[in-house]
């Protein structure tokens, strides 16, 4: 049986086609209209897998722009789809650590896949791909370039998870003549003492598995994992985690 998954999330959209095994997947920006882009991006997964709109069985929904897509029989929780998909790329999976555009998870799961705990940060932008965002525009680098300044660098002290305190002492910084490499070095530090309390709140087991749009970037999750102490299996394409449980999900698993 052929399946879709669609992730809408706040800054990317995800799409997976799966009968079993992954046969198309595709990424694109969200965008201003979810709706739009759940749509695109799955006509895109389609185009990869090289099959018709016809030939899916039952398409599942996730993220938060779910709600938005009227063409999808079952919608369930970004949780739940993250825990799946982990299970499936690394069988061995007892945790999900996921860092979206607007906010952080960190999920326990069960032998089979589903969840047994979780705890989110989603009142505000700390420790996410938005909170990256915003920092590498005040140091003017790419996410890229981030996470490479900040291997090997003792990290300069950032005290405040805010955004706006946050890039307030960034700059204050800067004035003060300190390096690019110690300033994004103390941003991964203090991205990883906000991880820290959320794998407080629930069990933190090995294994690890590490998803979302920062996961591409591997400097920065060396830097992650050496400040937080953990191992972590990084998918191939960590943002479609989300998309390939949902489209898991469908299959009846």
């Amino acid at each position: 049986m052929l399946t879709a998954g669609i992730d809408v999330g706040s800054t990317a959209s995800k799409a997976v086609i799966f009968d079993g095994t992954i046969k198309g997947q595709a990424v694109i920006p969200t965008g201003w209209n979810p709706r739009e882009a759940g749509l695109r991006v799955y006509q895109e997964a389609l185009q990869d897998a090289g099959f018709a709109e016809e030939d899916v069985s039952i398409i599942v929904g996730t993220g938060y722009g779910r709600i938005s897509l009227p063409f999808v029989e079952k919608r369930v929780t970004e949780i739940t789809c993250h825990a799946k998909g982990a299970k499936y790329l690394f069988p061995l999976t007892k945790t999900v650590i996921d860092i979206g555009g607007q906010d952080s998870k960190v999920i326990s799961i069960n032998e089979d896949g589903s969840v047994a705990d979780f705890v989110m940060n989603d009142k505000c932008a700390a420790g996410t791909g938005r909170f990256l965002q915003v920092m590498t525009g005040v140091l003017d680098i790419t996410l890229e370039e981030l996470g490479q300044m900040g291997l090997d660098v003792e990290p300069a002290s950032i005290n405040s998870m805010c955004t706006v305190f946050a890039e307030s002492e960034i700059i204050g910084l800067l004035a003060q003549g300190v390096k690019k490499g110690a300033i994004a070095s103390g941003i991964i530090n203090a991205i990883s003492r906000k991880l820290l309390s959320l794998t407080g709140r629930v069990p933190c087991n090995s294994e690890i598995t590490f998803s979302g749009g920062v996961a591409n970037n591997p400097a920065i999750c060396q830097l992650l994992s050496v400040a937080l102490g953990l191992d972590f299996n990084v998918p191939a394409d960590p943002q479609i985690v989300g998309a390939l449980g949902a489209a898991i999900i469908g299959c009846g698993q």
